[in-house]
C-alpha cells in the first residue's frame, strides 16, 4: 500500500482494522487486470481508498472501482444505535448523509479517476448491473434483509475465478452480527460456486470456483 495513500486511508471515517484494509488492497490488485471491482457499503470512503489505491498502482486503463450506498446511513448507524455519529447528520434534512464525506475523502486522496460513486440502493443498482466483476466486496447494511438482497443480487455477477470478499464475518455469536456469516458467508459456501481461500480477522476471501457471471448461484 502507497504511504501517501494508506495515510488518507487511515484518516477517513470507517470501521475497517488496517490489516483488513492491506488485504483488500492486494486482492485488488491482483484481480483489478481482469475487470471493475465493485464494493457494496461505501460508507465515507475508508475501505474504497484501499481499493482505490490497488486501482492507481495497477495503471490499466479499465482498473476501476465502483462503490454502491443510498448515503444514508445503514440500520446500526441510526440514531439511538451504537454506530451512529452525529457529525454524519445533514442539519438541514435531520438525515444522515455520508455522500459529502466519501467525496471529500476521494478527493484529497486524490482517487477521482480510479473510484466512481453509485449513489441509490444497493437492491435497485444491482437489478440492472451486468457487467462481469473481478472482485465483489461485500460491507453493506448488517441487517437480514440487506444482507439478503447484498448477495443474491450481486455475488452473481462475480466472474470465474474472482473473488467475493465479505466482511464482518464472525462464526462465534459473541463477537459479532449474525447476517454476514449466516446471510453472505454460509450461502456462498453452500452455493458450491465459492470456495474460502483466505481469512482474516472478519474478513473472508471466496474464490468462484463454477459458473460464470451472471449465472443464479445454488
Amino acid at each position: 500500500m502507497p504511504a501517501d495513500l494508506l495515510e488518507h486511508a487511515l484518516a477517513a471515517k470507517g470501521f475497517m482494522p488496517p490489516e483488513e484494509g492491506a488485504l483488500l488492497f492486494r486482492h485488488a490488485l491482483q484481480r483489478l487486470p481482469h475487470g471493475p471491482v465493485l464494493e457494496v457499503g461505501t460508507y465515507c470512503g475508508k475501505s474504497a481508498v484501499y481499493l482505490g489505491a490497488a486501482a492507481r498502482e495497477a495503471g490499466e486503463p479499465g482498473a476501476v472501482v465502483f462503490t454502491v450506498d443510498h448515503h444514508r446511513g445503514s440500520e446500526e448507524n441510526q440514531a439511538g444505535w451504537e454506530h451512529h455519529d452525529t457529525t454524519l447528520v445533514d442539519p438541514d434534512l435531520g438525515r444522515i448523509d455520508t455522500l459529502p464525506f466519501f467525496r471529500r475523502t476521494i478527493a484529497a486522496a486524490g482517487l477521482e479517476e480510479h473510484v466512481v460513486a453509485v449513489v441509490g440502493r444497493s437492491g435497485t443498482v444491482s437489478a440492472h448491473w451486468r457487467t462481469p466483476l473481478s472482485l465483489l466486496f461485500i460491507d453493506g447494511g448488517h441487517g437480514e434483509q440487506p444482507a439478503r438482497e447484498d448477495f443474491a443480487g450481486w455475488a452473481p455477477w462475480v466472474a470465474y475465478d474472482g473473488l467475493l470478499v465479505v466482511h464482518d464475518v464472525f462464526p462465534d455469536p459473541a463477537d459479532g452480527g449474525r447476517p454476514p456469516y449466516e446471510l453472505i458467508y454460509l450461502p456462498a459456501l453452500a452455493s458450491g460456486a465459492f470456495e474460502e481461500v483466505e481469512a482474516l480477522g472478519s474478513m473472508r476471501v471466496l474464490r468462484r470456483v463454477r459458473g460464470e457471471a451472471g449465472d443464479a448461484l445454488g
